[in-house]
């Protein structure tokens, strides 16, 4: 238990990951639609918006512009392993 802790630790205080470019509009509505989910089981948002006057994909959507979305592609073929396992 306290190696997981430690561990979590270590990811959190780590240099960010950089973030690919969203090289499509549909990688960009898809990662808007995820985060629009996530805003509406109550995720805090990350940018200056009011949630009340907002619609929750609007604010995704500004988080995206505004680079405060962290995203990891994975290629296909290791997801398809991992799944296969």
């Amino acid at each position: 238990m306290v190696e997981e802790t430690e561990k979590l630790v270590e990811e959190a205080t780590a240099e960010p990951k950089e973030t690919p470019e969203i090289d499509s509009k549909y990688r960009k509505i898809i990662l808007a639609a995820q985060r629009s989910k996530q805003l509406q089981r109550g995720a805090n948002p990350r940018v200056e918006m009011d949630p009340r006057k907002s619609k929750t994909t609007r604010i995704a959507m500004r988080e995206i512009e505004e680079g405060k979305i962290d995203f990891e592609l994975i290629p296909m073929i290791a997801a398809n392993k991992s799944q296969a396992d």
